[in-house]
Parts: structure tokens; C-alpha cells; sequence
């Protein structure tokens, strides 16, 4: 990770961001796929209020159910607070991950938040340093 260099602040290095940046469009991705594809297809809508059981059905089932209690949304706004208070590549990979489901599967609000903290973040100095160069 780079702490900084020249500048102090929180910056991850190319092959993070990369890394980063696949992992959003990939959660992106599956949200979108979860909530056109199973959430709202009206026909397994259907099937699995008839009672089907199938893999499909108890995935949309535990997706309603985590979006309904705002899982997404909470657990992107904790990973975005603590990615603000002490900066690491880990609490922002998990904070972008579920923000980007958040926003996608209804958690609008605290996932948009967490987004805005996220970017804030980057402008956050890196932990160990107590204050920016002038230069």
C-alpha cells in the first residue's frame, strides 16, 4: 500500500485499484443481476411464492431479507468509518464492495453516504502520518 510518499495521503498503489476496480464492477454486476434477474422476475416471483425451493428461490429469499433489514447499507457505512478513521485497502475494498450492492438492492441511502465517505477518504492522511509536507 502506499502510505502517502510525497504527498501523506491515503493513495492505493495501480495494481490495488485495479483490483479494487474489478471487484466494484463485479459486485455491481451481481447486484444487477440479483435484482433484475431473481429479485424482480416476475415469474420466479411467482414460483417462489408457490413454494418452490430451488437454489434460485432461497437466494432471492436471503437477498429480500438482507436488504429488508439493510445489511448492505450498514455494513458499508461501518467500513467506510472505520476506512475514514484508519485508512487500509481492506476496509475500503469491503466498503465499496457493499456500497455498490447497497445502492443497487435498495439500501440507497446509507450506501450513497458510504460512498461519499469512501471518496472523502482518499483525501484523509494515511495512517502514521501526523501531518502533510508543504511542499
Amino acid at each position: 500500500m502506499d502510505k502517502g510518499g510525497e504527498s501523506g495521503f491515503f493513495r492505493p498503489s495501480r495494481r490495488q485499484a485495479t483490483l479494487l476496480g474489478a471487484l466494484a464492477l463485479a459486485a455491481l454486476a451481481a447486484a444487477l443481476y440479483l435484482r433484475y434477474g431473481i429479485i424482480e422476475n416476475t415469474q420466479i416471483g411467482f414460483a417462489c411464492d408457490a413454494g418452490d425451493l430451488s437454489l434460485i428461490c432461497r437466494l432471492r429469499l436471503a437477498t429480500v431479507y438482507l436488504f429488508n433489514s439493510t445489511v448492505f447499507g450498514a455494513v458499508s457505512i461501518a467500513a467506510a468509518g472505520l476506512q475514514l478513521c484508519r485508512p487500509n485497502i481492506v476496509a475500503f475494498g469491503i466498503g465499496l464492495i457493499f456500497a455498490a450492492f447497497g445502492v443497487v438492492l435498495y439500501n440507497t441511502r446509507l450506501s450513497a453516504l458510504a460512498l461519499a465517505l469512501l471518496v472523502l477518504s482518499l483525501a484523509r492522511l494515511a495512517h502514521g502520518n501526523t501531518r502533510a509536507k508543504a511542499e
